[in-house]
């Protein structure tokens, strides 16, 4: 069972860099967008799906929590790498159709 502290940086960054819900839809959005400004919106949409699987897996009890505040810095964390997977995603789309 993972522990997750209230301000541990470093297992909050791993969390956030490793959660698959923000890989996947940060990277499915980017290949769909058609413009770059729809990226925000593809990594603030993996934030928020990457914390409804966090919540599922501290509510089951896959992760256990001691203390509260680390959850904004997982949301936060989480749209900085949802927008990078988005960016790659969105260049694998430009790169396949020539432009």
């Amino acid at each position: 069972m993972i522990t997750l502290k209230a301000f541990d940086p470093a297992m909050l960054a791993l969390v956030a860099a490793l959660n698959p819900a923000v890989i996947a839809v940060a990277f499915w959005m980017g290949l769909k967008a058609d413009q770059w400004q729809k990226l925000i919106v593809a990594a603030l949409a993996a934030a928020l799906a990457g914390f409804l699987l966090y919540l599922a897996c501290v509510l089951l009890g896959i992760i256990r929590m001691e203390g509260i505040g680390g959850e904004a810095g997982i949301v936060a964390l989480q749209s900085v790498f949802g927008l990078g997977w988005a960016t790659a995603g969105f260049a694998l789309a430009r790169f396949r159709a020539g432009r």
